[in-house]
């Protein structure tokens, strides 16, 4: 079968063109924010995403997948009617206790009261996003990628068009302009891609039994549980280093507002910068997994190292071409669109991790492809500790720059780590081949 009548090329292409299209939408709404809320509002609202996140993780993270390959395999509704009872469920318990708890949460977790009220905003959120990632695993499922496809873009540009309206509405009456709005453009964003999802999709009766509908709902729950322990790991800590970065600053010296500006500065509008080249081998990950689980299935050695091999040199060559636009370019981004020469210092520094990030992107998809999941796991849990213990024990004596050498450490052992265990994997395989030969 050629490539371009692939399903899988072809679903891939449209994810990547709207996946660019939602992150140029996000990056210059972070452009609008800064110039609105201002870095010391733009750290507090990045405050609340760690905390989203996690909740996201537990909610539906493994869900979603558990939802698609059910429905790849059944080609039916009931594996999304279960996921969906699930994930609501779920959410509605998350969404009761971030509300309740926002005051606890933001004094005692994120160090910062300022964000109780966000906190309470962005837990109307959970059962949208829950709804809408079911029907995304569902759609994939299908091989049908362009309603999750437009689902994001609409969910993206409802969000900054909200934001934009609420900022209108608060100029007009002299109220100030606060981070909250920011926060409500988010649910925004999120209730319209529900809908939306909820609006395409065809509702039909499911002829299971009681027990049928049990026993499917826990086949989710199988699949799903591991899936989504291992992301409430990880989420966990990327959670736990976002939100002891401004802490840690503030034992360096900082006071807390320059505290909050910097780390608005680095995760509001240098990461962005730096992670908008992503959406590409992002887009490959997605083709990879399938490509190599079929090829390893098939114990067609020849065609894994050979896709390996283009892998490696497409993400080598593209992250060096990444890492010199931003060195020659990040100041002058940095001042152009956010008027802020932090900003684009960030960017510099962290240019230099594009090689290695685009390999560790498209590396652990073929290792899940290959069945080793729980190296990868592993090698991100080493990875998020070392992050933390730079976070805890080295940032208040040295400054924030020596947390930024320790992701791009970070990042250079997890690509090494996963070219030396598929090198390893190559030679046994090459080996077998040969005895087998001979």
């Amino acid at each position: 079968m050629e490539w371009k009548k692939h399903p899988l090329f072809t679903g891939t292409l449209i994810l990547t063109v709207t996946g660019l299209a939602s992150r140029f939408i996000g990056f210059f709404n972070r452009i609008f924010l800064t110039h609105t809320i201002g870095a010391t509002g733009l750290g507090i609202y990045q405050l609340i995403f760690p905390i989203l996140t996690l909740c996201l993780s537990l909610c539906t993270g493994g869900i979603q997948t558990a939802v698609s390959k059910l429905t790849a395999e059944r080609d039916d509704e009931a594996p999304l009617y279960c996921g969906v009872s699930i994930s609501l469920a779920l959410s509605a318990g998350c969404a009761a206790f971030l509300y309740i708890c926002a005051p606890f949460l933001a004094k005692r977790v994120v160090s910062e009261p300022a964000c109780a009220p966000l906190i309470r905003i962005v837990s109307l959120s959970l059962p949208f996003a829950c709804l809408h990632s079911c029907f995304n695993g569902y759609y994939y499922g299908k091989n049908k990628t362009a309603i999750p496809a437009f689902s994001q873009l609409l969910e993206q540009s409802v969000r900054v068009f909200s934001v934009y309206l609420f900022y209108l509405i608060a100029q007009e009456k002299g109220a100030p302009v606060t981070p909250a709005l920011a926060m409500w453009g988010v649910v925004c964003g999120e209730a319209a891609s529900s809908l939306f999802c909820l609006t395409t999709f065809r509702f039909r009766r499911t002829h299971l039994s009681l027990c049928a509908s049990a026993a499917m709902a826990g086949r989710v729950t199988r699949f799903a549980a591991p899936l989504t322990g291992s992301r409430v790991v990880l989420n966990l800590f990327a959670s736990a280093e976002a939100i002891l970065i401004p802490s840690a600053l503030v034992a360096h010296g900082c006071g807390r507002d320059d505290a909050l500006s910097i780390f608005g500065t680095l995760t509001g509008m240098a990461m962005p910068v730096i992670m908008l080249p992503t959406v590409l081998t992002g887009s490959l990950s997605v083709l990879l997994l399938p490509v190599i689980s079929e090829a390893a299935a098939k114990n067609d050695s020849c065609r894994v190292r050979q896709t390996i091999r283009r892998t490696v040199e497409l993400c080598v060559i593209s992250g060096l071409l990444c890492t010199l636009a931003f060195l020659l370019f990040g100041q002058l981004a940095g001042n152009l669109l956010f008027h802020s020469a932090l900003a684009g210092s960030f960017i510099r520094s962290l240019g230099w991790m594009c090689p290695f990030l685009f390999l560790t992107g498209t590396l652990s998809s073929i290792l899940h492809g290959l069945d080793l999941p729980f190296f990868t796991f592993v090698l991100n849990l080493l990875c998020c500790g070392l992050r933390l213990f730079t976070i805890y024990a080295l940032v208040p004596r040295f400054g924030l720059h020596i947390y930024l050498w320790s992701m791009l450490a970070s990042h250079i052992l997890q690509a090494l780590s996963y070219l030396w265990v598929l090198t390893r994997i190559g030679r046994r395989t090459g080996r077998a081949v040969t005895r087998a030969a001979a």
